[in-house]
């Protein structure tokens, strides 16, 4: 571990730590920590505050991320489906790293988590807003026998997932746009990013990949295109500990993969209509350089949004179109 990662491990719990305690701790001179604190504050995009004479402390405590500690939050059952859970505090993307890793021999249900992604991904390639330590950035690999075109309704069945998984921790008003985003009386609270490869036949390959929303920096606002929300808005201030929530998405997520083709999509289809957002509103559609504008009447039994146009009814399929709220 290098001096700026083990430095904000040291100043995690929020409190005022002498510059000679720290340089004791690291085992550099008073000097070298000012130094360190600088190349920390840059490299992770975090606030340090200096008082000169009294020390360095973040503006408020980092809960970091803890492999061990979301192992030891998971239920005994979800010990069969989990495989390894890495924890990175600097990474490009977690769902690149984990793609990546998975045309080897990784385990099912590996998991990947980082406190900050420098090329976080969301859907149609733009960028996903990641800074360190604020939110979860966790991305799970799993494995099939069959090809990817079995796969089609795996995006609305792992939103649907990540849904019950927090509503399981007291989260309610929760709300999806097709086909996954994780919405909040409006305001997006999350997203997911669905990368499959594999043989026509099978086996195949998929990493799903999270970003949620926890303590979203003021900052934050001068990034993000769309209204936005995060958990301690939500939870006013007191949103559940970062490993708990990364234990709970943990959980459901593999729940749901483990029984995903043995059931079917049904079940995971009515649960995703049980979040439905935009039902029956006006709604405009975009792909490419196209756009249509109708009535969004859900979706059907394979996950295709259906809307109506006129007196025709269409269906698009997930990832080839966004969903955005029609103008008034």
């Amino acid at each position: 571990m290098d001096t700026e990662t083990r430095l904000i491990r040291l100043l995690a719990d929020g409190e005022r730590h002498s510059g000679a305690a720290l340089a004791t701790v690291l085992g550099i001179s008073r000097a070298g920590v000012w130094k360190a604190i600088q190349r920390a504050s840059q490299r992770f995009e975090i606030e340090i505050l200096a008082s000169k004479g009294q020390g360095y402390q973040l503006p408020a405590p980092l809960e970091l991320l803890d492999a061990t500690a979301i192992a030891a939050k998971l239920p005994p059952e979800a010990g069969g489906r989990i495989g390894p859970i890495h924890c990175f505090e600097d990474i490009d993307s977690t769902n690149s790293w984990l793609f990546t890793l998975g045309r080897g021999q990784t385990a099912n249900g590996t998991c990947v988590l980082a406190e900050r992604q420098s090329a976080g991904r969301g859907r149609h390639g733009r960028a996903w807003y990641s800074p360190f330590g604020a939110n979860l950035y966790l991305s799970m690999l799993w494995q099939f026998d069959t090809g990817p075109a079995a796969l089609g309704p795996l995006s609305l069945a792992a939103g649907a997932a990540l849904c019950q998984a927090l509503e399981s921790l007291g989260i309610t008003d929760l709300q999806l746009k097709w086909p996954n985003d994780i919405h909040w009386h409006g305001r997006k609270l999350g997203g997911l990013l669905i990368e499959i490869a594999g043989e026509t036949q099978g086996p195949s390959r998929a990493v799903i990949g999270l970003g949620l929303n926890l303590r979203m920096p003021a900052t934050a606002a001068a990034t993000i295109d769309q209204p936005w929300v995060d958990l301690s808005e939500i939870c006013q201030g007191s949103p559940p500990e970062r490993n708990t929530i990364a234990a709970r998405c943990i959980d459901q997520l593999s729940a749901m993969l483990i029984r995903f083709l043995a059931l079917g999509p049904e079940p995971f289809l009515n649960a995703w209509r049980r979040f439905d957002a935009y039902r029956d509103q006006a709604v405009s559609l975009h792909w490419g350089e196209h756009s249509v504008e109708g009535i969004y009447r859900g979706i059907d039994d394979q996950g295709a949004l259906l809307l109506q146009s006129g007196q025709a009814t269409r269906r698009f399929t997930a990832g080839e179109v966004s969903l955005r709220a029609a103008r008034p």
